[in-house]
């Protein structure tokens, strides 16, 4: 084994109990009860496997497969030799003056384990080696730390592999592929004498490979672990324990671990042990035992082999390549995970993950872990085969300390809408952090540097829900800009989001605002201009993540202009961002258009992301003929399907609902159909759009991906009603406010310091009072659309990326009162300017920021369907650059949002 535990004290800490299937993740910070920041730190790296780490004072010791070590750097000519063992200072991650090689006379040399005594003065070494520096052994040496020399006294011979060691004050046991000890039978267990290697009468023969071994608390008994099915005969599959004198049996466990899996590592402390387990195609997880009688306090059944564990503080962390928790409520079947915390008391992961990649050998990853003290700071080091951690080169060690947390966590990404007047609804994908999985978001508006909302939310890398903040007491028609930051609990502070923009709603937008009224918890309107977030305007928060790279920017079904995302019918569907499960009612709701003939999904309930889900039902989906079918799965296929086809290129509103009453299908606000099938399955899942399995559901289709667009997609808690439905249907029709964006068709500024100048080709615009800058800006304004009048009018600028951009004078907005021309205006020949004030801009007050301002309606107005020239001009000294609409970045170009509300 890794090291001697001995007796411990009693935990410090209790944790609540973890995850359930679908609750929200507990948070947690690099503080409590996290005791590691997720940073790693500059590693000297090894160019083989680290199978094995143990520590005394200060120092960590590393052994493996290995022939040299390197700086962090890993620049060529500066290896050092080191021969299967490295001797480490724990808290700089550079080699000691301790030098040990490893060797043997035929095969590959290894050194597979490593403890240290109780009194921290000798080192133990198990492998498969037949010298430590020349001098003789079988595959079993103790190293005298003080002066890192090998103690001739030990004399224990293994003729074959030791895999794991344990040590008490006067004896070392050994687990391992031997079949004999010092020329008499062990059978794969042993016990010797810590001083001479003389052989004790413990006897716990196995029948197959011994893996781990640790010794309880009190010292009573130890606990075994391997591939073995029998222990002294007695029927005990990977795990047994055993008397620690004698060996015999003490508690045996037939049928409690499946054949196909193998416990790799055991930890113990105060209240339990842990066992850490490898399958092929079975159990891979962590165990944690009570030592009070050796039952199960709980087992953690996510797949991707654990090779180590490590009790720390109430905290278990691990080492495995974990793939799929989706039985424990967690992430299903997808990528790996090399690093996990979780309590001690329960199988919920905790909020940190640095990650290595698989590496070299057998490419598990990390292989082991141990935990050192130096100067008042815990590291937690990992050693193994990976070859990169956190994304960087590392190679077979790197390590982690409890102070020093700077990373930060990831840039939100924001949208912003308005559906109801005088407010508008600010929404974000929560950010990941490696070591803390509880954030606090502040939200910014108008460029403003003071919050005015500060929101927290958890997230992990799997569960990353939408949070929001709904600004209230706009004015209607009024244009507001915000931006986002993530905090961690350390004080690092993400980047900011991407301004986004949104104009206040006149009149309630008529369909969105029925959907919202009648309880929706998930409402995508595909309106999204990034990716991968797809924003929910629900209450729900429950976002979702585009994959397979549907359109944006289609036109959508509703009459306010609002926009649709097409799907290719190949890979591009959208997955919600958290695990949910299904009540007794629900509904589906959604907008299509397509001409397909291979069919394929439209909306549907799954236990997978980005791959087919193995378990799906609550879903509509269209056959290769244009037919819809909506089915539940109650133990059979229960459906309803339409008898027209609806590929024919034109939109159209499908719903299904279910509850105690049955199953409904409506198609254009009319019901189809309904049945009294109430049932369906019950399972924690995600919610998918366009695409995932169909398998053998009636007249399957040719693909399970759906070619078309979809908008306007919904999923409520309870099953509508036939009147609530044929309303939505009839309010897509119904116009609310009309939001149109106008760029300018030229735009240019003058100078007072070079009269002569003209600018009409710059990417950026410039304001100032003193040394005066002016900046002209011409728009084409469209006429009211029919039935409206104008109840909105703003301007947006953004300052252009130079370190001077921004600035802290006001800028006034004017009229231009005569002709002038973006390729000719100077200074000189500039245009006149009206007295009549239109607004008044506070602009950004640095780079990249946007900014906006009212402008005065009537005025906009008056000039509707013409050309619009404004002049942007300043009182102060203080220059203000922004991108023109020559700008490479789009997105920079000043503009005209202008809203239009019906009469």
């Amino acid at each position: 084994m890794k090291r001697s535990r001995g007796l411990r004290a009693a935990l410090a800490l209790s944790l609540a109990a973890g995850l359930g299937a679908v609750t929200a993740p507990q948070a947690a910070a690099v503080t409590e009860p996290v005791a590691f920041t997720a940073d790693d730190l500059p590693t000297w790296q090894t160019d083989g496997i680290v199978w094995a780490l143990a520590q005394a004072g200060g120092v960590v010791f590393a052994g493996g497969t290995f022939s040299t070590v390197r700086p962090p750097e890993g620049a060529a000519g500066t290896e050092r030799r080191a021969l299967n063992f490295a001797a480490l200072d724990a808290a700089t991650g550079a080699p000691t003056d301790c030098a040990l090689s490893f060797t043997v006379s035929s095969g590959t040399a290894t050194v597979r384990a490593l403890t240290v005594s109780p009194d921290q003065r000798t080192l133990y070494v198990g492998g498969y080696f037949g010298a430590v520096n020349g001098m003789p052994v079988s595959s079993a040496a103790a190293i005298d730390i003080a002066t890192c020399t090998p103690k001739d006294g030990f004399n224990a011979a293994f003729p074959a592999t030791v895999r794991a060691l344990a040590v008490t004050g006067d004896t070392v046991y050994a687990a391992g592929d031997f079949g004999q000890v010092n020329g008499q039978t062990r059978q794969r267990f042993a016990a010797v004498d810590a001083t001479t290697g003389a052989l004790r009468p413990f006897r716990a023969d196995a029948d197959e490979p011994g893996r781990a071994i640790e010794i309880t608390p009190d010292g009573r008994h130890a606990l075994l672990g391997g591939d073995f099915f029998t222990v002294n005969g007695a029927d005990s599959h990977a795990l047994a324990v055993v008397d620690a004198t004698t060996g015999a049996n003490a508690k045996t466990y037939p049928g409690f671990i499946m054949n196909s899996s193998v416990v790799k590592d055991i930890d113990t402390d105060a209240t339990g042990f842990y066992t850490a387990h490898e399958g092929t195609g079975g159990f891979d997880g962590r165990i944690a035992l009570e030592l009070n009688g050796f039952g199960q306090r709980w087992r953690d059944t996510c797949l991707g082999a654990t090779q180590a564990v490590e009790s720390h503080k109430g905290v278990l962390y691990s080492a495995s390549h974990a793939h799929d928790c989706g039985l424990v409520g967690e992430f299903p079947d997808g990528r790996r995970y090399h690093f996990l915390a979780q309590p001690t008391t329960s199988v919920g992961k905790l909020g940190w993950f640095p990650d290595s990649n698989d590496g070299i050998g057998e490419g598990i990853g990390p292989r082991v872990i141990t935990i050192a003290a130096k100067n008042g700071v815990e590291y937690l080091w990992s050693g193994g085969e990976f070859t990169t951690v956190n994304g960087a080169p590392a190679q077979g060690l790197t390590r982690f300390a409890s102070t020093g947390d700077t990373g930060r966590p990831t840039t939100p990404v924001a949208s912003a809408a308005s559906v109801r007047p005088g407010e508008i609804h600010v929404r974000w994908r929560t950010s990941l952090d490696l070591d803390d999985s509880r954030l606090t978001y502040k939200v910014y508006r108008d460029g403003s540097a003071t919050p005015i909302a500060t929101v927290n939310a958890d997230s992990l890398p799997w569960h990353r829900p939408q949070a929001s903040f709904t600004d209230t007491g706009l004015t209607p028609g009024t244009t507001h800009t915000y931006r986002v930051t993530a905090t961690d609990g350390a004080g690092n502070v993400s980047g900011p989001s991407a301004t986004v923009t949104a104009t206040v709603a006149v009149s309630a937008q008529p369909y969105a605002s029925q959907v919202i009224a009648d309880g929706a918890q998930l409402y995508w309107r595909y309106d999204d201009t990034v990716t991968p977030y797809v924003a929910d305007s629900s209450t729900g928060n429950t976002s979702g993540l585009q994959a397979g790279a549907p359109t944006q920017g289609q036109p959508g079904v509703i009459a306010d202009g609002s926009r649709s995302f097409a799907f290719d019918g190949v890979d591009a569907k959208i997955h919600s961002d958290r695990r949910v499960t299904v009540g007794d009612a629900y509904t589906l709701e959604t907008w299509f258009k397509t001409t397909t003939t291979r069919g394929g999904k439209l909306i549907g309930f799954g236990n997978n992301t980005t791959r087919n889900s193995g378990r799906y039902d609550k879903h509509i989906y269209m056959n290769n003929w244009g037919q819809l079918y909506f089915g539940a799965y109650d133990g059979g296929t229960r459906y309803l399907n339409t008898p027209t086809a609806y590929n024919d290129g034109k939109w159209h509103h499908v719903v299904g609902t279910q509850g105690p009453g049955g199953m409904s299908l409506y198609v254009d606000g009319k019901r189809i159909g309904s049945n009294g099938y109430s049932g369906h399955e019950r399972y924690a899942g995600y919610w998918h759009i366009g695409g995932d399995a169909v398998g053998n559901w009636p007249s399957r289709p040719t693909s399970n991906h759906f070619a078309g667009q979809l908008d306007e997609t919904a999923v409520y808690p309870t099953a509508l009603t036939a009147t609530q439905i044929a309303g939505h249907h009839a309010r897509a029709s119904q116009k609310g406010d009309t939001v149109t964006t106008v760029q300018p068709t030229a735009d240019t500024y003058v100078n007072a310091g070079s009269t002569g100048t003209n600018y009409g080709t710059a990417t950026s615009l410039a304001v100032r009072g003193s040394a005066a800058y002016e900046t002209y800006l011409r728009f084409p304004l469209p006429a009211a659309p029919a039935g409206t009048r104008l109840t909105g009018a703003a301007l947006e600028v953004r300052t252009d990326s130079s370190s001077t951009a921004g600035s802290t004078d006001p800028v006034l907005v004017r009229p231009v009162t005569a002709a002038w021309s973006e390729n000719e205006v100077t200074h000189a020949s500039r245009p006149a300017v009206g007295t009549q004030l239109l607004g008044t801009l506070t602009p950004p007050a640095g780079p990249s920021g946007s900014a906006s301002v009212q402008l005065d309606r009537a005025a906009v107005g008056a000039a509707l369907g013409g050309d619009y020239s404004l002049a942007l001009t300043g009182e102060g000294t203080d220059a203000l650059w922004l991108w023109s609409h020559e700008a490479p970045a789009a997105e920079g170009t000043p503009r005209l949002i202008l809203t239009f509300s019906p009469l």
